[in-house]
């Protein structure tokens, strides 16, 4: 049965409508407790959302001796199923950069605009891998240093470009080894800034991450199609007005305000901030957790991205429980419902979660 996307998108991007079509799948139901112990959260008061939702209709499908067949055209991007005005945008290789997530990098900037966020575990903290296609930034940072787990997301990706501040010897070569084209501290796209300390204090823009890596001559193909099987949340998943979750160091706790989920980290509200100082709530339509099993590679806390796992997908104030599968690095995540049925993830913005198997996670 096919359905209508309900798409997703940003207030900061102005956004025609198109036509798109999609597999509508089924759910499975109920509340997943993956803790010795509950997370030490307390729902906040939130502010307004600065993210807008519009919906397309029309879709287009076809039916075969072999059942219905669904193809999303060529204007929805494969990172996160949002409409793209620009097809040139969609022609570019992915761009990955890494971003610092320490007490004294915060606010981030940048990340509020990014197409798709992982979290991942560091020491006693967290990182950000971010992912760029057709959205860009003109102030992102702080960019910080690679790690192994991000070699092993990014391998799927078509020979991306991954931007960081530096990685150990053996990591950049690991990197590298997955064809993953690599920018280290390059210049003039990275640059200090005067308001923040060592080694909190590197920022880079888009368009000169990508301007250094045409003059490298590296790879510029875009993926090769999209990552995840995109569709609305199910009209009867069950509701969920926060979700909470521990990278045992960090504490995350999400909460639904009509129109996104509103971050906050450790009892603290999470702000973007802009070149001039504004700032603003960060809030991602679209969360994905993945509890990943952590383990030390060389000294290095990292998560497994490769087996199974519980997977969890929130939109539209409800959520789908289900199953991650990945079999190798090359091969991207397969989603699955409690009945063993493909999990389609909403179009948006997405901010996905490895967490740590066994941490404190809670839904209300």
């Amino acid at each position: 049965m096919f359905s209508t996307i309900t798409q997703w998108v940003s207030s900061h991007k102005a956004i025609s409508s198109v036509i798109a079509a999609v597999l509508v799948v089924g759910v499975g139901t109920g509340i997943f407790m993956a803790a010795n112990a509950s997370a030490d959260v307390t729902t906040t008061s939130t502010e307004p959302s600065t993210t807008t939702s519009s919906s397309t209709s029309m879709p287009t499908t076809s039916q075969s001796s072999e059942g219905p067949t669904t193809t999303l055209p060529s204007t929805i991007s494969p990172i996160n199923g949002l409409p793209v005005t620009d097809p040139a945008q969609l022609a570019r290789r992915l761009l990955a950069v890494k971003i610092d997530n320490h007490p004294n990098a915060r606010p981030h900037s940048g990340i509020n605009h990014a197409d798709m966020v992982f979290e991942i575990k560091v020491e006693g903290i967290t990182r950000f891998l971010t992912l760029w296609m057709q959205s860009d930034s003109e102030f992102l940072g702080p960019v910080r240093s690679g790690r192994p787990t991000d070699a092993t997301l990014l391998s799927a990706l078509n020979k991306p470009t991954f931007a960081i501040s530096g990685a150990q010897g053996w990591v950049q070569n690991m990197i590298t080894s997955l064809d993953i084209n690599l920018l280290t501290e390059t210049t003039p796209a990275m640059f200090r800034v005067g308001f923040r300390s060592a080694p909190h204090n590197l920022y880079t823009t888009t368009d000169g991450l990508r301007a250094d890596a045409d003059a490298r001559q590296y790879e510029d193909e875009p993926p090769s199609g999209p990552i995840w099987e995109f569709g609305p949340m199910p009209a009867d998943a069950p509701a969920a007005a926060s979700v909470a979750m521990s990278f045992q160091g960090t504490t995350t706790l999400w909460t639904w305000d009509e129109a996104t989920w509103l971050r906050t980290t450790d009892g603290r509200e999470s702000n973007w901030r802009d070149e001039d100082g504004t700032e603003g709530r960060i809030g991602f339509p679209v969360l994905i957790a993945l509890f990943s099993e952590q383990y030390s590679n060389n000294g290095l806390p990292s998560s497994h991205t490769t087996g199974t796992g519980q997977a969890y997908v929130f939109a539209d104030g409800k959520y789908i429980e289900g199953t991650w599968e990945r079999a190798t690095e090359d091969e991207w995540y397969t989603l699955t419902d409690t009945e063993g049925n493909p999990i389609a993830v909403p179009p948006g913005q997405a901010w996905v979660s490895l967490v740590p198997t066994g941490a404190a996670f809670e839904i209300e």
